[in-house]
């Protein structure tokens, strides 16, 4: 961490200290920090087959992939949801300290990211919105019917009984309502279910929003980036404007972007997100 970045780390410590609300707006780069690389050395180890036969680089781009069968596609995903999904966090402190800053303090949490690391690490469903989906759920892929299921033992099957990058038929998953191939729960297009669970914790997020209005605000954004701005990385911005006392921090190994209208109100921490959240736990700066 260079000098700057230490000096500007010290004024998120000193905002966070006096924060009577934070809003956390978590990104992909949140999820690598914690060990989730979706390319490199962990690709080829869990796909070799993959990006031989295939001659794909990494597991995002390979999703889009239209692969001619659907025992084949599954083959993919089942690994793919299993090892981002259920497997255990490759570096679970990132999350642990995240979670021990936010302990005690008012807060939620808002995230683009689909790995269900908050809840597996300890974190209050109550406080949380997914709003890109999840892996570990499945949907209808017309959709017939608005509602999501739980995948695991499926997913632990395909992969336990895959030869060859295929599935046995039999375990393609298929609707319970219309008997169409399921899909992953995830935001591609306007097939995406937004299902009661969903829609539940919006409405919470909008609460904590609305009762938070005139806190004492700190809009923490953990390692977004420009696929999706306007899910929370732009709102973020225009309430920091708008909130009395309101402050906005990015953690962030990307050039810093802030709108020059923010100001002295926002700070850049370049820096890896892990990195800098254990050094916030271990600050000496002020505390509430």
């Amino acid at each position: 961490m260079n000098e700057n970045s230490s000096i500007a780390l010290d004024r998120l410590a000193d905002w966070l200290s006096k924060a009577e609300a934070v809003v956390v707006g978590a990104g992909a780069g949140l999820s690598t920090s914690a060990g989730y690389e979706y390319g490199g050395e962990r690709f080829r180890q869990l796909f070799p087959d993959f990006a031989e036969a295939r001659g794909f680089a990494d597991m995002y781009s390979a999703g889009f992939f239209p692969f001619p069968t659907s025992e084949e596609k599954w083959a993919y995903w089942s690994r793919m949801i299993l090892c981002n999904r259920y497997e255990p966090i490759p570096r679970p402190s990132v999350f642990a300290d995240l979670l021990a800053l936010l302990r005690g303090r008012d807060h939620f949490v808002v995230t683009t990211n689909v790995d269900h690391c908050f809840q597996r690490s300890g974190f209050d469903k109550a406080r949380l919105f997914y709003t890109q989906g999840d892996y570990g759920l499945w949907q209808c892929s017309e959709p017939c019917h608005a509602r999501t299921y739980d995948n695991e033992r499926e997913v632990r099957g395909m992969v336990a009984r895959q030869s060859g990058m295929r599935i046995p038929a039999e375990l393609v998953p298929r609707c319970p309502v219309c008997g169409r191939e399921m899909a992953t729960n995830l935001r591609a297009d306007d097939t995406f279910v937004e299902d009661d669970g969903w829609r539940a914790a919006a409405a919470r997020y909008a609460d904590f929003l609305r009762r938070t209005e005139k806190a004492r605000t700190l809009f923490l954004d953990l390692g977004s980036g420009w696929n999706t701005p306007g899910i929370f990385k732009v709102p973020f911005w225009k309430m920091t404007l708008r909130r009395p006392a309101a402050r906005y921090a990015c953690l962030n190994l990307e050039p810093n972007q802030i709108p020059a209208e923010l100001g002295d109100l926002a700070v850049h921490v370049a820096s890896d997100i892990g990195t800098a959240l254990a050094r916030l736990v271990s600050h000496d700066g002020p505390t509430t």
